[in-house]
């Protein structure tokens, strides 16, 4: 399918997802949500990807909503239409349930939306280039994808809460040192980096990453022992599966295993 704002490409077991609207700094559109959202559920089916990279085009990763576009639905308000909003609200939901691994590889500017997409990435990859911020303060906006909630709990209440509301933009690596980025590298070896990342992730049972995501992130809303129960209850029914078996067998024959994701 061909895209006017992203543009998907797949390297061998994983699907690139660039945001495409490079004029724009990749600020986020109505069409740009729509067509995300058609690749999404696309490669979420796929079950030749088994990774998920998110990054963009130009000199930057997003820099957040297109506020004309945003200005624009205040002033029509279209009866009976979704506006940027509605559909902002959807991705998210849409990036916070994908069961696959995913990683947001930060190309340049990350901002406002823009950082609340890179955080509902897995891992964090940024070029040195990238400057990383909240923003929403700077033009009297609120967060509406995770920015006050999911920041706070990524880097800390203090550093969070200064982000938020002095809408100041701090380099990568002082992102890294907060702990949101994984790892800071190069520009020129931002794709290069990300996507051995991508391969060695590849190589791991679908079905084992596809649990360990979903008991790490259920893990962080449950009382502990709660969540230690639901572990040992995946492990002892993961017993039963192809992969697990799988595995066993290769570590005896000292062979490279042979995962089928189920």
């Amino acid at each position: 399918m061909a895209y006017q704002t992203i543009i998907h490409e797949r390297k061998n077991q994983t699907a690139w997802i660039y945001l495409n609207r490079p004029e724009e700094m990749n600020s986020i559109s109505k069409t740009l949500l729509t067509e995300l959202v058609d690749v999404l559920q696309e490669v979420e089916q796929d079950e030749s990807v088994r990774v998920i990279v998110l990054s963009g085009k130009g000199k930057a990763f997003c820099a957040g909503a297109d506020l004309k576009e945003l200005l624009g639905d205040l002033e029509k308000k279209p009866d009976g239409q979704k506006g940027l909003l509605d559909l902002a609200g959807g991705i998210f939901e849409i990036l916070n349930n994908v069961s696959k691994p995913l990683i947001a590889a930060l190309n340049g500017i990350t901002l406002a939306g823009g950082l609340e997409l890179a955080m509902t990435a897995d891992i964090i990859i940024a070029s040195e280039k990238a400057k990383i911020g909240d923003a929403h303060a700077n033009f009297g906006v609120l967060p509406g994808g995770g920015g006050a909630v999911r920041l706070p709990r990524k880097i800390g209440m203090n550093r969070a809460k200064y982000l938020l509301f002095t809408g100041d933009f701090i380099s990568a690596q002082q992102m890294k040192e907060y702990g949101l980025v994984n790892e800071v590298v190069p520009a020129e070896d931002l794709e290069r980096v990300v996507q051995e990342i991508a391969e060695k992730i590849s190589s791991k049972s679908p079905l084992v990453l596809r649990e360990m995501k979903r008991l790490a992130n259920d893990g962080q809303e449950q009382p502990l022992e709660i969540a230690l129960r639901q572990e040992l209850l995946a492990l002892k029914n993961h017993t039963r599966s192809h992969d697990f078996q799988e595995g066993l067998a290769a570590f005896a024959e000292k062979r490279i295993p042979d995962f089928k994701g189920y």
